[in-house]
């Protein structure tokens, strides 16, 4: 049965080209372009992993990640940044992110991260 990843990024090129690298790495993969649709599919699909950018108009990546938590959800996650958002970063890592990446970021780096996270 493959991992079930979940690619949250406000940027449809940047959802596409994950879908598309992860896919092609045999994970099932769900996208979301806001908190809201992230959390749903967190609820629905329970997936193995997220990939979550931090800058999302409405609801930012900390929130959707304080969200993940008060559901009691033990969900690795993997943050995605701009660059100069450590205080941010920081702040995700207390919350039990695992790592994160800084856009634009080296789509073999994060290949291997998530497969180090869900192979490992």
């Amino acid at each position: 049965m493959s991992h079930k990843v979940l690619v949250v990024d406000d940027q449809f090129g940047i959802r596409v080209l994950l879908q598309e690298v992860l896919e092609r790495e045999g994970y099932q993969t769900f996208l979301a372009h806001n908190g809201t649709t992230a959390l749903d599919i967190v609820e629905e699909e329970n997936p193995d992993l997220v990939l979550l950018d931090m800058k999302i108009p409405g609801m930012d990546g900390l929130e959707i990640l304080r969200n993940l938590r008060k559901r009691d959800r033990q969900t690795k996650v993997i943050m995605m940044t701009a660059y100069g958002e450590l205080d941010l970063i920081q702040e995700a890592m207390e919350m039990g992110a695992l790592s994160h990446f800084t856009k634009p970021f080296d789509i073999d780096e994060l290949r291997h991260a998530v497969n180090a996270q869900l192979r490992g």
